[in-house]
């Protein structure tokens, strides 16, 4: 694999490239030599975070981590791009995808069955109509990161969600 490794508000020493490269070097076997890895490390009020970008054809493999310690969040990322990996390898099992960019030893590995989705849990609530900014407040009373609900204005069934910067974002249905 190819290394990109850059740095935001952070000098990008030795310790820190040597680190990367022998943790995202474990995922090595599921890539060709050729596949290029970006990596960003940067630094936001004593947040250290770390973003993996790995593109491939007609895909894109993402993850970014953050903690108090760079060194916690690339050992984090990579168990997070394993993950996607392994669902990515599904996707083209199932779908009967060409595998380029991986290599022939893992697509042809044995799948485990532990990343299948299951839903646990069903809820069933009413929906009083309310305007959006009445559904914020409902959402920050409930400690959620979304809520949904009916619009009175237009009686559809609408999404609000939290932003980062303590903003909100509004999920409106186009049918």
């Amino acid at each position: 694999m190819q290394y990109i490794i850059s740095g935001k508000n952070i000098d990008v020493t030795e310790g820190l490239r040597s680190a990367v490269s022998d943790k995202i070097g474990k995922l090595e076997r599921y890539f060709t030599p050729e596949t290029e890895v970006h990596v960003t490390l940067s630094v936001e009020k004593e947040r250290q975070k770390i973003e993996i970008t790995i593109p491939m054809k007609g895909n894109i493999i993402r993850a970014e981590q953050v903690s108090d310690d760079m060194y916690v969040s690339i050992d984090l990322v990579e168990e997070i791009i394993e993950r996607q990996l392994r669902k990515y390898k599904n996707k083209i099992i199932d779908q009967q995808q060409s595998a380029i960019g991986l290599s022939k030893a893992f697509v042809e590995e044995e799948i485990e069955e532990d990343d299948e989705i299951k839903i646990i849990r069903s809820k069933r609530f009413a929906m009083k109509p309310m305007d959006p900014e009445e559904a914020c407040i409902q959402m920050e009373l409930l400690g959620h990161n979304f809520y949904v609900f009916r619009n009175a204005a237009t009686d559809e069934v609408n999404v609000v969600y939290k932003r980062k910067g303590n903003t909100f974002g509004l999920i409106e249905p186009e049918f």
